[in-house]
């Protein structure tokens, strides 16, 4: 195709864990601003491993909608995780979408915890 260019743009910069979060570093040393719209910068507020277990629930559901394994167990084994424990992080995307929202977000009640949440989830929210 004629007057197609490509650009590739190359921007050296850090990831660094400081108090549980990633902070980018830029070239200059100067870190990204955190929760002012910055670039690229999305403040976290939830608990980090309840947002990292739906994260993997997710995706583990959708590649099995895909139809990129034909089972859980062939999943977990490809992911070198536990059966039990991909099947518990699956029940995680039944949750309902504001009980999701509200974790992702950080405002979901206190008893809501990731081990709670393997433990099972109660027939009645009352529970």
């Amino acid at each position: 195709m004629k007057g197609v260019t490509s650009v590739t743009v190359s921007v050296p910069l850090t990831i660094r864990r400081r108090g549980g979060r990633k902070q980018i570093i830029g070239p200059d040393g100067a870190v990204a601003p955190q929760g002012d719209g910055g670039a690229g910068v999305v403040p976290v507020n939830g608990d980090p491993a309840l947002i990292k277990a739906l994260a993997r629930g997710f995706r583990w559901r959708r590649m099995l909608e895909e139809g990129r394994y034909g089972s859980i167990s062939e999943m977990a084994k490809a992911e070198g995780v536990e059966r039990g424990y991909v099947g518990s992080l699956l029940r995680l995307t039944l949750l309902a979408p504001a009980m999701v929202e509200a974790i992702l977000d950080g405002r979901q009640p206190a008893g809501v915890t990731l081990p709670a949440l393997l433990e099972g989830v109660p027939v009645g929210w009352g529970e």
